[in-house]
């Protein structure tokens, strides 16, 4: 477990550099945002083309692999709804508390770590994890919001957020390519290589930045969110897919390690769009991945 530990080391380094550079000001917010905006468009979206580009469709979309993974997760984000609504919270309330029990950093954070520490192997089953967060509970939480605020679910914007998500697109772009047939020309395989280097430290440099922005209150509602995170969600995980769905054992250890990982940037950036709970998001998300240092190792020790 402490060699583990050792080897994810790096990685927690480089999220502290961008934290310490937060906390003194040598990373402004405004800078933060647009490294964040930059890795999302450009190097994370080179990395995952790269990583898709060589992989066959069917090694992609594994229907009881992404079972597995959908009922497990469903289950913790229905059970964060209903305690969130017992303790007698609003609709959208509770839908962006079982958003943030349940979304990992799996972009940001998942995809480079992972895919070092368990090898390019773990690649297919993260890309699987990674698709079924961005399309089905992407959808399922703006669904839930507009139904509760608005009555009505307009089909179009849900689709076009979808479509317009450049790691959708990224790994779309990659599959249908590798479908084809057609060799990557060299000029731009060395191109996505070279781009895609800069996913993993500047990812981990933007999460340490935009913590430090991010302010610690609720810390009750944030502890409660966190421990569905980093406990109950990989669990309720590994019990789907090793006991209910029979995945592969390699798979179904990857698809837990994944649904360890500290709550997503993303869902914040959600409650700020919607104006809920953003206080308490991020208090989750600090939590979540300063505890996640120690609940990690824990959890690929366990998998390997």
């Amino acid at each position: 477990m402490f060699a583990i530990f050792l080897q994810l080391l790096p990685f927690f380094a480089l999220i502290g550099l961008g934290w310490s550079a937060g906390r003194i000001g040598f990373f402004p917010p405004a800078a933060t945002a647009y490294l964040t905006k930059f890795i999302f468009f450009f190097p994370l979206s080179a990395m995952l083309f790269d990583f898709t580009s060589g992989l066959e469709i069917s090694h992609v979309f594994q229907a009881r692999f992404m079972g597995a993974y959908l009922a497990g997760s469903l289950c913790i984000w229905l059970m964060a709804f209903a305690v969130a609504k017992l303790r007698g919270e609003a609709t959208d309330m509770s839908t962006i508390e079982a958003q943030t029990a349940m979304i990992g950093n799996t972009g940001f954070l998942g995809v480079p770590m992972l895919a070092a520490v368990l090898g390019p192997e773990a690649v297919p089953a993260i890309i699987m994890v990674l698709c079924v967060d961005l399309i089905v509970f992407s959808v399922l939480f703006t669904v839930v919001i507009s139904a509760a605020r608005t009555g009505r679910v307009a089909m179009w914007p849900l689709a076009l957020g979808v479509v317009k998500n450049p790691m959708v697109v990224s790994m779309a772009a990659g599959l249908i390519w590798s479908a084809s047939g057609l060799p990557i020309p060299e000029w731009l395989s060395h191109t996505v290589t070279m781009l895609g280097a800069a996913a993993t430290p500047g990812a981990l440099f933007a999460i340490g930045a935009s913590l430090a922005a991010l302010t610690l209150n609720r810390l009750g509602p944030a502890s409660w969110l966190s421990v569905c995170k980093l406990a109950l969600h990989p669990c309720v995980i590994a019990l789907s897919a090793f006991f209910v769905f029979g995945v592969d054992r390699f798979d179904a250890g990857v698809m837990v390690a994944t649904a360890s990982l500290p709550v997503a940037g993303n869902v914040y950036m959600l409650a700020q769009n919607y104006n809920i709970g953003a206080p308490r998001v991020s208090a989750a998300i600090f939590v979540s991945t300063a505890a996640s240092i120690l609940t990690l190792p824990v959890i690929l020790h366990w998998v390997q």
